[in-house]
């Protein structure tokens, strides 16, 4: 169920056609402490915020974030919260994102490092796996 009242920097029916290509939308216990993670440790740019939902730019690609709430009709919600950890098996990698610096903030924050920050020359990258406060596993990444 929807709780905020702020208008968007547009209306949603024109985002959604905005969109293209790839993107994810992720569902979180915890907006607040999501905000924290991707404007503070992944420098994502915010373009909306509010109780409901973020919406996030950066490394050439958006992406969202809704608070578990709005999907209260959903049948993604149950399964969601069925699991022990969300976003397991899964990685949501940003491209260009500074691993070393995202890792030292993430440890700044409060948040898990799950692997480096290390060279990985089998992928050509440098990269960290960062596991934020709803269990989805970030890998910034630059290329070695």
């Amino acid at each position: 169920m929807k709780k905020s009242n702020t208008t968007p920097f547009m209306p949603a029916p024109d985002y959604g056609r905005s969109l293209s290509g790839f993107s994810i939308n992720l569902l979180s216990t915890d907006l607040a402490r999501a905000l924290i993670f991707q404007r503070d440790v992944l420098q994502a740019e915010v373009m909306h915020q509010d109780e409901d939902l973020l919406i996030l730019r950066g490394y050439r690609g958006s992406w969202m974030v809704h608070a578990d709430h709005t999907y209260d009709k959903h049948p993604l919600l149950a399964d969601t919260q069925a699991q022990p950890r969300r976003g397991a098996g899964a990685e949501l990698r940003l491209h260009g994102c500074d691993p070393d610096g995202a890792a030292a903030r993430a440890r700044q924050h409060g948040f898990k490092l799950l692997d480096g920050p290390r060279d990985q020359p089998d992928h050509g990258l440098r990269e960290a796996h960062i596991i934020d406060a709803d269990g989805y596993v970030w890998v910034p990444d630059i290329p070695l």
